[in-house]
């Protein structure tokens, strides 16, 4: 079974340059304090990292 990370937005992305609005797409979030059970490879990582202020990673789950 692969290694999952739950990641939480926790910013809006209004007023935000547009890179990191899709940046939230692409981790499938898109509302405030939405959730989502992702896999935890070094693209999502890289991912969350590039928008620290918008999302966090809230559990890792093996």
């Amino acid at each position: 079974m692969a290694k999952t990370i739950v990641v939480k937005q926790i910013g809006s992305p209004i007023r935000r340059p547009a890179i990191q609005r899709e940046t939230l797409k692409g981790l499938g979030l898109n509302k405030m304090n939405r959730t989502r059970e992702l896999e935890d490879t070094p693209a999502v990582r890289g991912m969350v990292a590039k928008i620290p202020h918008l999302a966090v990673i809230i559990e890792e789950k093996n």
